[in-house]
């Protein structure tokens, strides 16, 4: 499960929350470089791992972005709205199959060949989500 699993031991957690996703509650130790074991306790919000790809057209020189109504952004003082690449989570399918289906599904262009840009985590202090990260070629016609 983890690469460098035999520094954290003796992990325990408490669910917080499973409404939307879930949010867990992790007490463990975690070894230090003097070689001393620490508790410490974190929040995890977990809501599954999703996929982004930045559609472009070389030819006219544009890309495809859509606009998005976020409540936690509008709780922070934004109206909201915001300007992003098309993406969605996987829901138990491949990044690749996934994002396939959220380019068409989000914008209307139905995309075949796809490219592998990165995979980032996108909050990992408290987030669980990994998102890979694509490009592709979209055809005005």
């Amino acid at each position: 499960m983890h690469a460098d699993a035999p520094r954290v031991r003796h992990i325990r957690e408490t669910l917080l929350s499973d409404n939307w996703y879930t949010l867990k509650k992790y007490t463990f130790e975690l070894l230090r470089r003097d070689g001393r074991w620490q508790e410490q306790s974190r929040e995890a919000y977990d809501r599954g791992n999703g996929a982004v790809i930045l559609l472009y057209n070389r030819e006219k020189q544009t890309v495809v972005l859509v606009r998005q109504f976020r409540f936690p952004v509008w709780i922070n003082g934004h109206d909201g709205f915001l300007i992003e690449a098309a993406a969605g989570l996987l829901d138990n399918a491949s990044p690749e199959e996934r994002i396939v289906a959220e380019a068409e599904e989000e914008t209307g262009f139905r995309v075949t060949r796809i490219e592998p840009v990165f995979i980032a985590y996108m909050s990992p202090g408290s987030v669980t989500e990994k998102l890979y990260f694509f490009i592709a070629e979209y055809s005005a016609d």
